[in-house]
């Protein structure tokens, strides 16, 4: 007994592990296949032209009474033929000869009555069942399948010598179908040596294939259409194993009994060697009053009922209860069996595994219950329950619980001051599809590993939660929530899954707090593609996190101009979305325009003209105001001389006198003799530049080094382009040297390169030239003024 307790719940997994190994046998599946299906599609034949390289080819359910040799001759890679469920009468296995690789040929629920023998040496799984054979097809060449695995017969005769061929093979799966067995003498069935049996017990009652049933090598039996008149003879095959027999597994299905039919069944699986027991489909049993069971020494480990309703309308349900609940086996499933209650142990109990999926239990169930100490895995999924809390009560008691399924319930957590008190090593707990809100982060087990809460409505996860440290694997699929959650209180948390949520932009909070998650499932949510999930798209292409379903289940559902776009054909600027680069970038953008413009002011001398511009401005403003329109453009002066205050002497002595004569015919205009009292000197320029026919100017080094000389040039050089005649005279009394002319003077430079200009002659001999050139120049008729 001590041993059947500690091997616990790796005893009872394995036996399953191995019986979904057994099933798994009969299942086609070839690594890398071609798979070719044309099931269902009403064909009459064999398509033409089918792929050479098809591995799998799948011609179930059509019309096909015939095949050819013809028909899979072209097929030299196939592996998996399924042709169940057609309109074959004959079939001769030489068609297959050049199929070499071929393992997998099912003919099962054909109308076959004819069978011509060929050695397929190479299959490995062969199914002739429910077909019109009225004897087990049997000829030498099976013997010759060394291959062999699983073989498939349903006969309505049985002969002594039908199995004779096969009788040294080791198949894994022997599947015999005589539920329409009409012919059978006792003694016929041999000694079966196969890893795995099924047998379809006859319809006939007055077959008693039971009681001839003999096995050697056999782990795994499986009897279906066990009617009452046959329990008898199951229990006396039961009793009377050989205590060296291999059998460990048992499956009875589709029982036609009674209460006391099941009990006389497992009674005797009780005291058999038998180790893992399932009955299914044993219909509506009314329970009696009394319930004798013998409770002593068994080598069973794991029991299951499912698909028994067992019902108490005449009788106390409790002694019901009383008789799994006290049963010292290892594992106990009772599923769909409209159980609405379950007792505690009455002594410590060695269940290590206990299931009572899709009953009517409610938080009732093992109350104050501490005889499960040994109890590590309980199932409760598709019950009743629905309050959290005290489901944590319940888990309070059993010391040893790891592995907790609540699935399918109605539990609801609403933080109105319950207590949770989990279970000290309760590490997987699964409470999806209930109806739990984010408050039952407040209730969970601290040192909790796997959590599964899809399927339920929480909106969001509150912050002030408890610590899950251990937390590495979270289920949040199917909720509600808007956002990728932070892992503040989650910090060993690897695996995340939120699918089908309404995640539209996952918050900052979860790139900075869950840097330890390596696989994320987030598809199938209403993405908003902006600048925010540029970081979770890096998550896959840097390798950071596995997305699971990436790319096909990461979709754009905002804005609607990329609704449906892949998140990972998805791309923004790096400087669009970086709020700190862009301001930098405008900033140093700023600097640097700002400085070269500086520069470029400086170095052009721009505040200077943008002063003489307002000056002028201002000048031409008043003027326009206090003349009338008539009267501006009159002119009064034959020119207007500017020069340097080192050159006056010349100016006054020289170039004067030569100009102006006795007679007046030229009139000059002056600084001294002519600007106005009261008025600017920047007021006065501009209104002698504009009342002067020509504007002379004196050129020399001197002149150059004067402020008001460069406003004169440049206030007369705008008045060349604003009316569009040329009124400037260059009068170079002494030679410039370019260096000492200042960078602002660049219009004087370039006065200089382009316009002719009257060079002052030393030689006396050349003035007279110079004035009658100069005098030409100026000469205009000018009506005379008064003042």
């Amino acid at each position: 007994m001590a041993n059947r307790r500690t091997s616990g719940t790796k005893n009872f997994l394995k036996a399953f592990a191995l019986t979904i190994t057994i099933w798994s046998n009969t299942q086609p599946f070839v690594e890398n296949a071609l798979t070719t299906n044309f099931s269902h599609r009403f064909q009459a034949t064999v398509p033409q032209k089918l792929p050479a390289l098809t591995t799998v080819l799948d011609l179930s359910h059509n019309h096909i009474p015939e095949i050819l040799i013809s028909d899979f001759s072209s097929l030299p890679k196939l592996q998996v033929l399924i042709l169940s469920h057609n309109f074959i009468r004959a079939l001769d296995l030489g068609i297959f000869r050049y199929n070499e690789e071929l393992e997998h040929l099912d003919l099962s629920h054909n109308i076959l009555y004819i069978l011509s023998c060929h050695s397929v040496m190479q299959l490995k799984h062969l199914d002739l069942s429910y077909n019109h054979f009225l004897s087990v097809p049997m000829c030498p060449e099976f013997g010759k399948m060394k291959n062999l695995e699983y073989l498939g017969f349903s006969v309505r005769k049985i002969q002594q010598s039908d199995f004779s061929y096969i009788a040294h093979l080791q198949l894994k799966t022997l599947f015999l179908g005589l539920e329409d067995l009409v012919k059978y003498n006792s003694g016929n069935l041999p000694m079966f040596n196969t890893k795995s049996l099924q047998i379809i017990l006859p319809l006939n009652s007055d077959f008693h294939v039971l009681s001839d049933l003999a096995i050697n090598a056999t782990i795994n039996l499986e009897l279906s259409n066990i009617q009452d008149k046959q329990i008898n003879d199951l229990r006396t095959f039961l009793l009377h194993l050989n205590k060296n027999a291999e059998l460990l597994h048992l499956t009875l299905s589709n029982i036609q009994c009674d209460w006391n039919g099941l009990i006389n069944i497992l009674q005797a699986v009780w005291k058999s060697t038998i180790q893992y027991v399932v009955i299914s489909n044993a219909a509506q049993l009314e329970v009696p009053n009394k319930i004798p069971f013998d409770y002593t020494e068994t080598s069973l480990k794991a029991l299951t009922l499912k698909q028994t309703t067992f019902t108490t309308f005449f009788s106390e349900p409790t002694n019901l209860y009383r008789l799994f609940v006290d049963m010292n086996i290892t594992a106990l499933t009772i599923a769909d069996a409209g159980l609405i209650h379950m007792l505690c142990p009455s002594q410590y109990s060695s269940f290590n595994y206990l299931s009572f999926s899709n009953n009517s239990l409610t938080d009732a169930v093992f109350k104050s219950c501490d005889n499960l100490t040994l109890l590590e895995n309980l199932i409760l999924q598709k019950n009743q329950f629905k309050h959290l809390a005290k489901v944590s009560l319940m888990t309070s008691y059993m010391k040893s619980l790891k592995y907790l399924d609540m699935s399918k319930n109605l539990l609801q957590y609403n933080d109105n001051g319950d207590d949770c008190n989990w279970g000290r090593n309760l590490v997987e707990l699964n409470l999806s599809s209930n109806m739990l809100s984010g408050s039952v982060f407040k209730c969970l087990p601290v040192n909790i590993q796997k959590l599964d809460l899809q399927s339920n409505n929480i909106l969001s996860i509150p912050k002030d939660i408890i610590e899950l440290r251990a937390l590495e694997e979270m289920n949040l699929a199917f909720n509600k929530l808007s956002d990728l959650p932070g892992c503040g209180q989650f910090r060993s948390l690897t695996i995340l899954n939120l699918e089908m949520n309404s995640v539209v932009t996952p918050s900052s909070e979860f790139y900075h707090s869950c840097q330890g998650i390596r696989e994320l499932n987030a598809g199938h949510n209403p993405f908003k593609c902006s600048c925010e999930l540029r970081q979770f798209i890096n998550l896959e292409e840097q390798g950071l996190v596995k997305l699971v379903g990436w790319p096909e289940l990461y979709m754009c559902s905002y804005p609607e101009n990329v609704r449906g776009s892949a998140l990972k054909n998805f791309h923004v600027s790096d400087i669009t979305c970086n709020t700190t680069l862009l301001v930098t970038i405008i900033l140093i953008t700023t600097i640097a325009t700002t400085a070269v413009a500086s520069f470029l002011c400086v170095h052009f001398n721009v505040p200077w003209y943008l002063e003489m511009i307002w000056q002028w401005t201002q000048v031409k403003h008043r003027k326009w105001k206090n003349q009338p329109e008539d009267q501006l453009n009159i002119l009064q002066f034959h020119a207007f001389i500017s020069y340097s205050e080192h050159d006056s002497d010349w100016v006054k002595n020289v170039l004067i006198p030569n100009l102006e004569k006795e007679d007046g015919s030229i009139r000059i205009c002056q600084h001294k003799r002519n600007f106005v009292a009261g008025k600017s000197i920047v007021e006065n320029i501009l209104d002698c530049i504009e009342k002067s026919y020509k504007t002379i100017f004196v050129l020399s080094p001197n002149f150059v080094q004067s402020e008001w000389c460069h406003y004169e040039l440049y206030f007369a050089h705008h008045k060349v382009f604003s009316e569009d005649h040329d009124s400037l005279i260059l009068v170079l009394l002494e030679s410039i040297p370019a260096y000492i002319v200042p960078a602002r003077y660049h219009k004087l430079k370039a006065l200089m390169a382009k316009r002719t200009y009257l060079e002052w002659p030393k030689e006396r001999s050349k003035h007279g030239l110079f004035w009658a050139n100069l005098r030409a120049a100026i000469q205009i008729k000018i009506p005379y003024q008064e003042k």
